[in-house]
């Protein structure tokens, strides 16, 4: 399972992140909005990484925030 973990910023915005996939951050005007957009560029890196033979971390489920 891929951890989203979330922060609100001192100007509102949030960000999520997947420590688990480096450089895997988003931002969002909610929560809600930052952890979608993390949880799609995750799905994007993981699927290159794939298609390239590249190492994936284990996934069991696939996200939890």
């Amino acid at each position: 399972m891929l951890t989203v973990e979330t922060e609100q910023e001192a100007d509102g915005r949030w960000i999520a992140e997947v420590r688990d996939l480096p450089g895997v951050l988003a931002y969002g005007a909610s929560r809600a909005e930052a952890i979608v957009r993390a949880e799609s560029l995750a799905l994007r890196v993981l699927a290159d990484r794939l298609e390239h033979g590249e190492a994936v971390p284990e996934v069991k489920g696939l996200f939890a925030a």
